[in-house]
């Protein structure tokens, strides 16, 4: 059960009256208060896109118990505590399949998504696909929408956040160009806090 202080309640009024009017449904705005909130900067309206029906794909896999795969340790830690007192779906991050690397083309991160995702999507029987959540690397993005070309397994959703300036706006490009269920943080802007807000936001609402 989630708890909310009442500072945070109180951020989420102000942000409420600040935002400028808009088209999102009740599941975008969710997700674009928590990224105001976590930014410290409203600007980020601006740069938010989702596929049509994102989040609402994203909450039901989150209600069937779909797993959350990240890119980093950061992001995973900043998801786990919401998952523990939400619907409990199992967090896990690219590094716990590092140590197999033989890929020296591949960056680890992009290779431990890889190979997670190849792992999850075949060991998920009963409930949605795993939901993707990447906030540090581009790489592993655009590695990771390569081998889902082929796949007959597609992820759930996918958070597209990596933040830097190579390869950032390359990696989010090529996911928009893409049919999958995202949400990207357009620009050079994005990180594990900014992606793992996303799917807390979607965590909240499935309880």
């Amino acid at each position: 059960m989630v708890i909310d202080h009442p500072i945070f309640l109180e951020s989420i009024r102000f942000i409420r009256s600040h935002l400028r009017a808009n088209d999102l449904n009740y599941l975008e705005k969710k997700v674009l208060e928590r990224l105001v909130h976590t930014s410290g900067d409203f600007s980020v309206q601006n740069l938010l896109e989702f596929s049509e029906g994102a989040c609402e794909m994203g909450l039901q896999a989150l209600k069937s118990g779909a797993p959350i795969l990240t890119d980093t340790d950061m992001a995973a830690a900043a998801i786990k505590s919401m998952a523990e007192n939400t619907k409990r779906n199992k967090v896990f991050s690219a590094r716990m399949w590092f140590e197999d690397n033989n890929h020296t083309n591949l960056t680890k991160t992009a290779y431990g998504l890889s190979q997670a995702w190849k792992e999850l999507s075949l060991n998920n029987s009963g409930v949605k696909s795993p939901i993707v959540v990447i906030g540090s690397s581009p790489t592993a993005l655009i590695y990771l929408i390569d081998i889902l070309n082929n796949a007959k397994e597609l992820p759930s959703l996918i958070i597209g956040m990596p933040v830097g300036f190579i390869g950032v706006e390359k990696s989010k490009n090529k996911l928009l160009e893409t049919e999958l269920p995202r949400i990207v943080l357009n620009s050079t802007r994005g990180g594990a806090a900014m992606a793992a807000a996303t799917i807390n936001a979607l965590l909240r609402e499935s309880i």
